[in-house]
């Protein structure tokens, strides 16, 4: 620090400048933690991973990337989630995270196994946050899927294995937690085949179970690998114990059936009674998992510092690098049909630049832009286009992630995982860096929100604070969204899950210091008439000076059932009773009672006004004289028509196991639901049924409750109809509470 310090005040001299003491500290400090050589240092393409680590929740994915990283070297102390010395985990750096000891944001980080530079980026395991791991599948080659071995295949393991199935990317599956009470890696293997419909076989064995692991049996070099030292740091490589010969040969040739299902070259061999080497094996396996054929299966202990290594290894020798997955373009001219082409891996700059914006983050430096780059080269201080919006921006800053920390590199090549700051743009954008270009990269999948909420901050004086978090919260995550429901008068949030919403909102007050309430959202309940009324409302006042004088006669009337959102206003009169000037003053009296009906509220609709006849003075007739004159034929036609209340049904499809069906139609049944059909595929049903909105809140937390949370649903709007007695009775009192009407005053309902 001292040697910085003095050239610093040389070169300052040098050109006779003064510098504070405060500024010099600030440049002796700045951007000196970079990386050794052995982190910042290119490699070449065959010697990159990029890898993620996904599974279900409370699988030990974050716990798994801990010891990744302190067996490459890349931390010197292994720091547990909600560990005891307060300290957390590397990637949950998040205060919530640490808290809660779950991973909510997906993390980036890379370090170094064995002359491999292996790109990392840790994911949520939770549904709530699936466009976590949607996005960083996106930009990955490979990934390492992380199972329980007690809790096996569950419901988020079913949703990593669409998004690795939807983005292709090759897999290698890892069982964890061999020492937890249960453990039984076999029945893991077992529903892996049944339940994800892997070709998968177990590449190791191992020692003993539970509190008695002592370690591994490798298949391949039919060698036993201990863990010793404090951390399992030093690997001793022994005898199969003789309890287990019989046991490994046998593993061993069902794992050279399964790669010969699914690879030429050893099903030659299988088929000719020949026995693979070691190397052939190990070059059959890594052809069929690049294809997505044949899935390798590890074990070991995360928490206790087994089977990491290998794993490492695994990774290198099975997944691939980045030249050996093909990744497309499209290019898009007006007028023309878009055209599909290939990008160079090369590390060199002989292309055109192209990456992809795969996850925006808002940092003290402003807003932190993740980037996956397909092709070319980027230096820092380059000029780079957005090929959505055609803006130039320069590339001030280029870093690299671990974490939450920065670590500045000058140039990045195809394979590169990078972040950049500064950037306007969205998720999923593409960048180049040639001006007026039509590139652009397939985008990121972003799945609907499931759940509603209405949210507004207690103290209105933080609306600023709330409108900057919802701004910087929907451009993160678009999963999450915030909008204005101008009918019910108030802001909704949706998002994948109550957690989803709850997360935002404490972070809301974490980081805007914007205490937010969170509640059940508005129904769009309506108001309509079960059968014809006629009216006849004369309004006058005359008192002296200019008067009001009107009259309408006519027929308010219900609409058919397909008709039943909207409002007709019809002029049926003859002569000039009531003057064409004034018709539209009527039509505006009644579009604005409709506004707020008087029975819930509630706007009015499904009614059409007929207007036959009336009376007007030559004098004392004017505009708002008729607007209080139809404003008067409704209130009169509320006292003696019949009314009820609709509300608005929803087509509600569910997807569960099919053990579960019993319980998922029940549900809807409790729910008022009306089931309109069931459809059955590959051990899991479909329901599509009809139900009320207003039963529909909280559903998403019960289904899951219900299903192990493997169940998803969907819904959209189908129609408007009559709601149910009770609810429509509940409705009007609520409303004349409010209002401070007494219960016994009456208006006639269906």
């Amino acid at each position: 620090m001292f040697t910085r310090y003095c050239a610093y005040k040389r070169r300052f001299s040098a050109i006779g400048v003064g510098i504070s003491k405060k500024t010099m500290k600030y440049l002796t400090k700045r951007n000196h933690s970079t990386p050794s050589n052995k982190y910042g240092q290119h490699s070449e393409l065959e010697h990159i991973r990029n890898i993620g680590i996904s599974a279900h929740i409370d699988s030990g994915k974050t716990t798994l990337t801990e010891r990744i990283l302190f067996y490459t070297g890349r931390i010197k102390e292994i720091h547990e989630v909600k560990g005891k010395d307060n300290v957390g985990a590397t990637m949950d750096f998040m205060e919530l995270e640490r808290q809660r000891g779950i991973t909510i944001q997906s993390a980036a980080t890379f370090t170094t196994w064995k002359d491999f530079n292996i790109n990392i980026i840790d994911t949520p395991g939770h549904v709530d946050f699936t466009v976590e791991v949607e996005r960083a599948l996106r930009v990955l080659d490979g990934a390492v899927l992380v199972l329980c071995s007690v809790g096996g295949v569950q419901s988020q393991t079913f949703t990593v294995n669409r998004q690795m199935k939807r983005y292709n990317v090759p897999c290698i599956a890892f069982i964890n937690k061999l020492d937890r009470q249960g453990a039984n890696p076999y029945r893991v293997l077992s529903q892996m085949r049944s339940k994800l419909l892997h070709n998968a076989a177990l590449l190791q064995l191992p020692i003993g179970l539970e509190s008695n692991v002592l370690g591994i049996v490798d298949l391949l070099t039919r060698q036993a690998v201990y863990f010793e030292g404090p951390f399992g740091n030093e690997l001793r490589y022994d005898v199969v114990p003789t309890d287990m010969k019989a046991e490994v040969e046998a593993k061993r040739q069902e794992l050279i059936e399964h790669v010969s299902n699914a690879d030429d070259v050893l099903g030659e061999m299988f088929l000719d009674d020949k026995k693979p080497t070691d190397d052939e094996l190990k070059a059959g396996i890594r052809r069929a998992c690049l294809k997505r054929a044949f899935t390798p299966v590890l074990v070991g202990t995360a928490l206790k510092n087994k089977g990491i290594q290998p794993l490492l290894d695994a990774v290198i020798d099975y997944l691939p690098n980045p030249s050996e997955v093909n990744n497309y373009a499209y290019i898009e001219d007006q007028g023309k049909e878009s055209e599909k082409i290939t990008l160079s891996s090369a590390r060199n700059d002989s292309k055109m630049f192209v990456s992809l914006a795969f996850k925006l983050e808002a940092g003290k430096f402003g807003q932190l832009t993740y980037m996956r780059v397909y092709q070319g080269k980027l230096e820092k201080g380059q000029y780079i286009y957005n090929t959505r919006t055609q803006k130039r921006v320069k590339v001030a800053r280029l870093v690299r992630m671990h974490a939450n920390k920065m670590e500045e590199v000058n140039e990045v090549f195809a394979g590169d995982i990078c972040a950049l700051f500064g950037i306007d743009c969205a998720s999923g954008d593409t960048f180049v860096n040639e001006p007026k270009c039509s590139i652009a990269m397939e985008s990121i999948y972003v799945p609907e929100p499931v759940i509603s909420m209405s949210i507004k901050p207690k103290d209105n004086k933080d609306q600023d604070s709330f409108a900057k978090a919802v701004a910087r919260f929907t451009k993160e995550d678009p999963t999450y969204r915030v909008f204005w429901d101008n009918e019910n008068k108030e802001t909704i949030a949706s998002g994948m899950g109550e957690l989803h919403l709850e997360i935002y909102s404490q972070r809301m007050l974490r980081e805007y210091n914007c205490d937010v309430l969170l509640g059940r959202p508005k129904v769009s309940f309506r108001e309509s008439l079960v059968a014809p009324c006629e009216f006849d409302y004369f309004h006058k006042k005359q008192h002296g000076g200019a008067g009001q004088y009107a009259r309408v006669i006519g027929i308010l009337e219900p609409l058919p059932p397909h008709k039943n959102t909207k409002l007709e206003f019809s002029d049926e009169t003859i002569g000039t009773n009531v003057p064409k000037t004034f018709v539209p003053a009527i039509q505006k009296g009644f579009l604005m009672m409709a506004d707020v009906g008087y029975l819930t509220g509630h706007k009015m609709s499904g009614v059409r006004f007929r207007l036959l006849d009336g009376d007007h003075h030559i004098v004392d007739s004017n505009e708002i004289s008729f607007i209080l004159a139809a404003q008067g034929a409704i209130k009169d036609v509320y006292k003696d028509g019949q009314w009820q209340i609709l509300e608005p049904i929803m087509n509600v499809e569910v997807s569960a196991p099919d053990e579960f069906q019993g319980s998922v139609i029940s549900q809807l049944s409790k729910r008022h639901g009306i089931i309109c059909g069931t459809d059955s595929n590959y051990g899991w049903f479909t329901v599509y049924a009809e139900v009320p909105l207003s039963d529909m809140f909280g559903y998403s937390t019960e289904l899951r409750s219900a299903t192990q949370g493997k169940g998803e649903f969907t819904m959209e709007y189908c129609r408007y109809s009559p709601c149910q007695p009770e609810v429509q009775d509940e409705l009007i009192r609520r409303h004349h509470e409010a209002l401070g009407i007494s219960t016994s005053t009456t208006v006639k309902r269906k």
